[in-house]
């Protein structure tokens, strides 16, 4: 598919540089051994940026796997089509043997968000969306399980297309501005500016890891939500496996949230925006909702098995971020900076890596379940631009403030 605009060769090597050689490091630093696998899953129509990551793992000395996936087009909408003809029994199907068989082979996984027709599934029932992802559970726990093992690297990286610049209001020339900005691919050397940015939210992490954080307290003109820490819980910074990622979060106990919050941000679902999003909670459940636009998908999000709790909640230093537009794609907005940097909590699964205790293999999800991990199919991150101020409780009864005008105070 033949899009407006293309950056130039030099702007896509740097990105598949950068992907590869700083995405595929991991948080922990480990990266990869030479011979190693590398899975690309890419749509068609970043084909430019896939030939690059492709040249770049060779030269690297690793294995690449190509998987393209058909753009939706016209009358070719793929996906819709999926949705529209598949029978219960088909939603319900999964390649287990296949998704195995691919996770066994490789050692990193590199996933490019290209989307073509961000309202393909616009008139397609939600619940048939759902049932699909309840069946590819076992695929993702069993990718999880590798992750966690510390056996499998995987980073996300965008690639701008004319629809989703449309969706944002930009051209596309304009949106890949904010992809080159956002990733300092103007920079001489974009993965050494990367590693600086990385030691900053490392430090900022760990600052906050050390704090002790018994519960924190959001307060501004669109929130007063208080969030438990819990014990054993450790702050993590993006790292490589979102480019880009600026982010610090955590995965709090959910069963100790309570408290309301509106997010000012739109949120996409199956090719619909979610918008004017207002959350009330107790006891670390949504007991109530509200929506400006499309507010029964967001009430249908909420009866998906865990995606009424909380599982994430993250904070954007606005003096490290360089997206400063609205990008109609979570990987960016949640980590907008602008004037307040950004709030961003998600409905759904937690993080078990942000766990520090003593784990044992046999556990299963309601044990998890008990230390305040929060198990779903879902994870939707819903975001807030507005200034608040973040307010910790430690452990030992004092409290301190760590966020307040869009940056962190630690």
């Amino acid at each position: 598919m033949e899009q407006s605009y293309t950056p130039s060769d030099k702007i896509l090597e740097k990105y598949a540089d950068l992907i590869v050689a700083f995405g595929m490091r991991g948080r922990e630093g480990k990266g990869l051994a030479k011979g190693d696998v590398i899975l690309i899953n890419a749509p068609e129509v970043a084909k430019p940026l896939a030939f690059h990551l492709q040249s770049v793992i060779l030269k690297r000395g690793y294995n690449p796997i190509i998987h393209f996936t058909p753009s939706n087009e016209g009358k070719y909408r793929f996906d819709a089509n999926y949705y529209t003809l598949a029978k219960k029994e088909q939603l319900l199907h999964y390649n287990d043997s296949y998704t195995k068989g691919l996770i066994d082979q490789i050692s990193g996984s590199i996933h490019i968000l290209a989307e073509t027709d961000p309202h393909s599934l616009l008139e397609i029932d939600s619940k048939k969306i759902l049932a699909k992802s309840l069946a590819a559970k076992r695929g993702v726990n069993y990718r999880r399980n590798k992750i966690n093992a510390g056996k499998l690297q995987w980073t996300i990286a965008l690639y701008g297309t004319d629809a989703m610049a449309k969706e944002a209001g930009l051209t596309l020339k304009q949106y890949w501005n904010q992809i080159i900005k956002a990733c300092y691919l103007r920079d001489e050397q974009p993965i050494k500016t990367w590693e600086k940015i990385n030691k900053t939210v490392q430090t900022t992490a760990k600052k906050l890891t050390d704090l002790q954080i018994e519960k924190i307290h959001l307060v501004g003109e669109d929130v007063d939500l208080h969030v438990g820490i819990g014990a054993d819980r450790q702050w993590v910074a993006g790292g490589g496996n979102n480019i880009p990622s600026y982010e610090v979060f955590t995965s709090p106990r959910w069963q100790d949230v309570h408290g309301w919050i509106r997010l000012n941000q739109p949120h996409y679902r199956y090719g619909k925006k979610i918008e004017g999003i207002e959350l009330w909670f107790k006891d670390g459940v949504v007991t109530k909702s509200h929506a400006t636009k499309n507010h029964d998908l967001l009430k249908a999000m909420l009866k998906t098995p865990g995606g009424n709790k909380l599982g994430e909640v993250s904070l954007t230093d606005y003096r490290l971020s360089k997206i400063n537009k609205f990008m109609a794609e979570i990987l960016y907005d949640e980590n907008t900076g602008g004037r307040y940097g950004n709030t961003h909590v998600a409905l759904g699964s937690s993080f078990r890596e942000c766990y520090t205790g003593k784990v044992n293999s046999k556990w299963k999800n309601a044990d998890w379940d008990k230390l305040g991990f929060n198990n779903s199919v879902v994870h939707s991150d819903v975001i807030s631009t507005t200034n608040r101020t973040v307010t910790a409780t430690l452990q030992d009864g004092t409290e301190r403030v760590i966020y307040r005008d869009g940056k962190y105070v630690v």
